[in-house]
């Protein structure tokens, strides 16, 4: 049996993890991928200038 070392952290970029939930909600959806992707891009705009409370 052939064991991996742990070699650290693995960087994921957002784009990735942006197409992956959109791909995962088009499917329990039924909407298109292409859609969902361009709403969580868009939002992704929105948020970014929103400050915690303090």
């Amino acid at each position: 049996m052939v064991r991996k070392k742990n070699s650290g952290k693995v960087s994921v970029s957002r784009a990735s993890i942006v197409r992956a939930v959109a791909s995962s909600s088009a499917i329990e959806t039924g909407e298109r991928t292409e859609v969902i992707e361009k709403r969580l891009k868009s939002r992704a705009r929105r948020t970014r200038k929103l400050a915690l409370a303090s």
